[in-house]
Parts: C-alpha cells; structure tokens; sequence
C-alpha cells in the first residue's frame, strides 16, 4: 500500500494556500479532514509569523466553526497582542469561499535557560517497543488519517471503548518538503484523543469535538510522543475528553476536547 509523502501539499503560487491529501481523511466521512492534521498546520502558521524567535507555544486553543473538506485550504495569522516576551497570534484556516472553518489562539512566551523543572512520574507503564501496534478499523478508506501515524497502545485500544494509552510517530511529512517538528506532530496526534478513548459505538453514534485545547509546560522532543486519554459522558448530549501528553522524558501537558454527541441518522 503505498501513501502519500505528506498531509498537505504546499500552492505553488500562493504561500498561505495547501492541498490536503487522503492522509488528512477522518472517521465520520471520507470527504472531510480528521481535526489532527489542519490543528498542526495551523499551528505551523502561527509560529512562522510569532514575533518572538525560538520562542515556546504554551497553550493552544482551537475552536472548530465546521468540518474541514480534503482539499484546498488558506491560512491567515494575525499578532493579536504582539510582545517581546510574551505574545497572541491568532490563525485562521479557510476553503475557498473564505468562510473560516477552523481558528487556533496561541500564547507564546520567551525561552529562559537554566529554569527550574520539576521532576514528574511517567504517565505509560510501557515504551513505544513494549507497546502493542494496532490499526483503527472505523475509518471508511483505508488511506486515510490513521495512517499518517504509528500508532502503539501501552492501554486500551482504537478498537475497544474505554480510557486508552498510546504511543505515536509519523509516517510521512505535514508539509511536503519539510520534516514535521515534535510540536506539530503532537497536534497530528493530540486531537485523536476522544478517538482512543471512545466510550460509544463508532457504528450507532457520533462524537465530534467542537474545540481543542493544549497547554504544555515544556515543548515535546523526540520521536514518539504520546497521551493517555479518557472520555466522559454527560447524559445529555455532551462529553468532555481529556489527556495527559508526554514524551519519553515524560509529562508535557494536557489536552482537552469538548464533544457533540448524538445517535447517527441510520442508527
């Protein structure tokens, strides 16, 4: 089976314009982009036009105003509160009718050498090596975004309900051309949370998240990252999903989602 090199293609004739390929496909339906991929891009966006050089993304807060067709998308950044030590860049991402379907609201901060850190047990029982290899079988296609990572679950499943752990590494690049950093492959990874930890059939139900948000208190490093994520449901309507994120160093942040859930039509 051979995949696409990348998740996205960069526009030859215009710098804020990509194509999305098949790796970008998500559960819900083949014509529409799993959050993952355009999350990363996004966040890609907004550090190329952060004022502060070599600076760190704290916190990212995505809100998601509709599904993302694959296909051409734009970019557009902004420096909502611009500072030489701390800044907002906001970016938006859009389809052709420039109607904005998803929008990233990152704080960045300057680095300081020789802060302090504190020591933090590792949230996996297991290494990635340790670690089961397992492939999702909800996806409709069979390239598509969960494909775009290597995935190894420490805990649970893709394919059973309840809370999970896993292990990630990319198998190919965000955009074509360009090694994909540990920061934006946590966003490919970070918003497959609610996915890993589904407590609903994939069949008889929907859960899309409306938002993602992640703070972390160090950048990711290394090539596998990983969450342990568990899902919760309201009762009426609603559910909320959240994450511990780390490397092989250990804790890095966390991630939370909140989920629109509703029986699917055919169900």
């Amino acid at each position: 089976m051979e995949l696409p090199a990348a998740l996205y293609l960069p526009d030859s004739d215009d710098p804020a314009g990509f194509t999305a390929t098949a790796l970008t496909i998500g559960p819900w339906d083949a014509g529409l982009q799993h959050a993952g991929p355009p999350a990363a891009l996004l966040l890609r966006e907004a550090e190329r036009a952060s004022g502060i050089e070599g600076g760190q993304t704290v916190r990212m807060a995505y809100d998601i105003f509709g599904p993302v067709p694959v296909g051409p998308v734009r970019l557009t950044s902004s420096v909502v509160r611009p500072g030489r030590r701390v800044e907002l860049v906001e970016t938006v991402l859009s389809t052709g009718d420039e109607r904005p379907l998803m929008r990233l609201s990152a704080w960045r901060m300057r680095t300081r050498d020789g802060a302090e850190a504190t020591a933090q047990q590792h949230p996996s029982p297991r290494r990635p090596e340790e670690s089961r290899a397992e492939t999702a079988a909800f996806f409709t296609t069979e390239v598509a975004y969960h494909r775009a990572l290597d995935w190894r679950f420490a805990d649970g499943s893709f394919n059973a309900p309840g809370p999970a752990t896993a292990w990630t590494r990319p198998q190919c690049e965000l955009v074509a051309g360009e090694p994909m950093t540990p920061l934006q492959h946590l966003l490919v990874m970070t918003d497959a949370a609610s996915g890993i930890s589904a407590v609903l059939d994939w069949t008889t139900a929907t859960f899309a998240n409306v938002d993602l948000t992640v703070a972390l208190h160090r950048p990711p490093r290394g090539e596998w990252l990983g969450m342990a994520a568990t899902t919760v449901l309201g009762g009426a309507g609603a559910a909320q999903c959240g994450a511990v994120l780390f490397d092989a160093d250990g804790p890095i942040g966390r991630s939370s989602q909140s989920l629109f859930v509703e029986p699917r039509p055919e169900a």
